[in-house]
């Protein structure tokens, strides 16, 4: 006779694999419609397919193996994005907030488990200390939200590393009670492990990455070094005897500023994470409840009970208690308790540890009443901690954008890049993606102009192809680019009329480097398109990758802060040093710093900006001395005629020439009077000789005396 449930639980890993891609599908649309969040919709999914629902899969292996990669994806991109800056500016709050999140529950969670439930002192322990950690289950939804960088978030993912740190402590000493080797010896060589962890992390990665980075810009291999170094600090920390998900999340702190939060390779992390480990370890867990057993009457249900109401409110009393004390709108509590109050893969590991202490012959510290409710915890925790913080992430969202702001509908951003030469397109499109606003979701132009001669056609499919590697470097990014090949008589009118005809906002493009097609500085049109369209453009030398950078310098002329386009080139380097997590540093006079400064503050409070003094403008070439390799230099340059042009400014190209060669450079011009001088007259040419023809005498007349001389 046919029974369906010969052919279940399913055990072939490609049909296991193809249920679980559905399952990764179909959730969030079912969740969508029934307005649940699609996490919970993964973690149900586990539940009714499991062992202990209706037994359609089995949890083979690569439930262990993509659940803990899952895990550590989680750990891993909350420290990868946070803001590094701010964290350090609320370290105290941190520390602050993760001692009330592991103290709270754990102390409640120990009484209630001795005077209600009987267990010994150990076992109490234990289970407040699973109860007093948590895992970011819920963290996703942040992401999806966009607030990785809110404040309320980045407290509570650093008193979450702070607490799950602490209760692996507390285990530790609880689990050493029943070590024969439990001497001071044997915690004085933990420490010293613990701290060469750390230490070794802090010094070596950030060396190795940086070297790596430079040398090979394959994306392919960005990307499995960045796995290879999530996987290793994980296989240490573990065996030094701590969690992996500590080792996770402290490599991806240290990598935070080598991976852009806008760039294509942090596009790619997320995207392989949030696609297939994420909820390949949220099935994993479900898959673990056992939801039956609180149908079986005992004391299970009074375990599920007191664990998950004492262990929940007490995470909500150091949520709601750390807001009112920090001053936060109800909002941020509820986010800081949504995040904070669910228990998974760190609850089942401590609680496994306990299965293995041998009480007694036979006794064990975890017997199968506690297991079992630990895991139905997870369960409902888990739900509490996804409904919690898609409230709170919808109310944050909506109040930040009732909040005013100008950087929407007043914003003209569009981004304009001419491109010609393989070796510099690629960084001009990572670096035009850093200076754009993301919060207009606006994409970018790329063109390349050809001469209109014998050589057209091959030149065009040649630009055909250029561009369209940019546009999937951009894709990878999730970034959208048009592009355009253009023919045209002179290269500079070509990229002139493309900007007018796109009406875009600033170019970003190559500095001349082919010194066989022309000696010049400059090249053959930089200086027809500079002064013939005065809106800002920026021309890049880049000598090594962005997101290798430590440091902007930034090199200001005096009333610099009467041109038009001022506040449009802060903002952009602004947004470039965020985007980096690096330094930058504004040299000019102290009117226009003392504007700079403001600005900054104002719109960019977690940008690491420095102000130093220079008075005048020939102080330029003893920048060089303080430009080292991992430096970018910026020269906010003007145009002739304008309010902050000065002939010192004539002599730019041979300073960057003889101090500043080999290194990474931008020279900036800014908007300038605004949208007037747009227009042909006249009165303002729009062509200028490199070197004025006065120049050239007063240089020729030289020579001759020092050949006299001679």
């Amino acid at each position: 006779m046919f029974h369906i449930s010969q052919y279940f639980p399913i055990t072939d890993p490609t049909l296991i694999f193809f249920v679980v891609l559905c399952i990764i599908l179909f959730a969030p649309i079912i969740m969508g419609k029934l307005r649940i969040p699609h996490i919970i919709g993964m973690v149900l999914a586990g539940v009714v397919l499991g062992k202990y629902g209706f037994n359609i899969l089995e949890r083979d292996d690569s439930f262990e193996l993509f659940g803990k990669v899952g895990l550590y994806y989680i750990m891993f991109l909350a420290g990868l994005e946070m803001d590094l800056e701010s964290m350090k500016k609320r370290k105290g709050k941190i520390i602050s907030f993760g001692l009330l999140t592991f103290a709270i529950p754990f102390i409640l969670t120990y009484f209630a488990s001795q005077k209600l439930l009987g267990y010994q002192p150990i076992a109490a322990a234990l289970l407040s200390c699973i109860m007093a950690a948590n895992t970011l289950i819920a963290y996703p939804i942040v992401g999806r939200y966009g607030l990785q960088r809110n404040r309320s978030v980045m407290l509570s993912v650093g008193s979450s590393m702070l607490s799950l740190f602490l209760a692996l402590v507390v285990l530790a000493a609880t689990v050493g009670t029943f070590k024969t080797d439990n001497s001071a010896l044997f915690w004085l060589i933990f420490i010293v492990k613990v701290t060469a962890f750390f230490a070794g992390l802090i010094f070596f990665i950030p060396r190795l990455t940086r070297a790596f980075l430079r040398k090979y810009s394959d994306a392919v291999m960005q990307f499995i070094f960045v796995m290879a170094i999530l996987f290793m600090s994980a296989a240490l920390a573990e065996a030094i005897g701590l969690e992996g998900i500590l080792g996770a999340f402290m490599s991806g702190l240290i990598l935070n500023r080598y991976i852009p939060h806008v760039s294509s390779l942090m596009n790619r992390i997320e995207f392989i994470g949030n696609a297939l480990f994420i909820p390949y370890f949220l099935i994993g867990v479900g898959m673990l409840v056992n939801v039956r057993i609180l149908f079986q009457g005992g004391n299970i249900i009074w375990i599920v009970l007191a664990i998950v109401f004492f262990g929940t409110f007490g995470k909500a009393l150091a949520a709601y208690l750390a807001s009112i004390t920090f001053r936060y709108p109800l909002s941020s509590g509820h986010m800081m308790f949504g995040l904070t109050s669910a228990h998974a893969a760190g609850a089942i590991a401590m609680v496994m540890i306990g299965m293995r202490i041998e009480t007694a012959p036979g006794e064990f510290l975890v017997n199968d009443e506690m297991l079992n409710g630990v895991i139905i915890m997870i369960l409902f925790t888990c739900i509490i901690s996804t409904l919690i913080t898609e409230r709170a992430a919808k109310q944050i969202v909506l109040h930040d954008n009732a909040m005013p702001t100008d950087e929407k509908g007043n914003d003209d951003e569009l981004i304009l890049l001419p491109v010609k030469y393989k070796e510099i397109a690629d960084g001009l499109v990572n670096l035009a993606i850093m200076t754009r606003n993301r919060k207009l979701n606006r994409g970018l132009v790329a063109v390349n102009v050809v001469y209109d001669d014998e050589n057209r056609r091959s030149n065009q499919e040649k630009g055909k192809r250029l561009l369209e590697s940019l546009q999937q470097t951009a894709s990878a990014a999730d970034v959208r680019m048009q592009t355009q090949v253009r023919v045209a008589a002179n290269i500079a009118n070509g990229i002139k009329h493309t900007f007018k005809e796109y009406n875009a906002s600033e170019i970003i493009m190559g500095m001349h480097i082919h010194k066989e097609i022309s000696p010049k500085f400059w090249g053959e049109f930089a200086q027809s398109l500079y002064n013939g369209l005065r809106r800002q453009i920026m021309f890049v030398r880049l000598k090594q990758p962005l997101n290798t950078l430590r440091r902007i310098q930034v090199a200001v002329p005096s009333r610099a802060e009467f041109e038009a386009g001022f506040y449009r080139w802060v903002e952009r380097l602004s947004r470039i040093a965020g985007n980096l997590d690096c330094r930058i540093q504004f040299h000019g006079r102290q009117e226009t710093l003392t504007l700079i400064q403001e600005y900054i503050q104002n719109r960019h409070p977690s940008v690491r900006a420095e102000y130093t003094r220079m008075e005048h403008w020939n102080e330029l070439p003893r920048l060089a001395a303080n430009i080292h390799e991992d430096h970018m230099l910026v020269v906010v340059t003007a145009r002739k005629g304008t309010v902050s042009y000065k002939s010192a400014l004539e002599r730019l190209p041979d300073e960057i020439e003889h101090h500043f060669s080999g290194k990474t450079i931008i020279i900036l011009f800014p908007d300038q009077y605004g949208e007037q001088m747009d227009e042909m007259t006249f009165a303002t040419p729009q062509h200028q000789e490199e070197t004025s023809a006065y120049q050239a005498i007063i240089e020729w007349l030289k020579k001759k005396k020092n050949k006299l001389i001679s």
